[in-house]
């Protein structure tokens, strides 16, 4: 029996980073602060520390409504007037029984 710290190698293959996040189709690219915030004017929106960090696009789709997405997935909703985030519906369980596919 082995501890792993024993069989343990390090890779071979160099680790890249990631190419910066560019959302040329919000309005604006907000880095999320290391206590998961998003700092949008004087409001400070909770968004999730997993996000620290990272940048986030941020889109108005409506009056006061504006929508958060980080890469290709749309986080959520953003109410400026209630000061509230709404999930954005998951893509996995979309309804797609127009192709004969529905995933549940």
């Amino acid at each position: 029996m082995h501890y792993p710290a024993e069989l343990y190698r390090s890779s071979k293959r160099p680790c890249t980073d990631f190419p910066s996040l560019q959302y040329p189709f919000h309005d604006r690219t907000v880095i999320v602060t290391q206590c998961g915030r998003l700092c949008f004017g004087r409001r400070q929106i909770n968004l999730n520390q997993v996000f620290a960090g990272q940048a986030v696009g941020v889109r108005e789709v409506s009056d006061h409504v504006w929508l958060i997405s980080f890469m290709h997935y749309d986080l959520g909703f953003f109410d400026d007037q209630c000061n509230r985030v709404e999930c954005a519906p998951n893509p996995a369980f979309a309804d797609n029984s127009e192709e004969g596919n529905v995933m549940r």
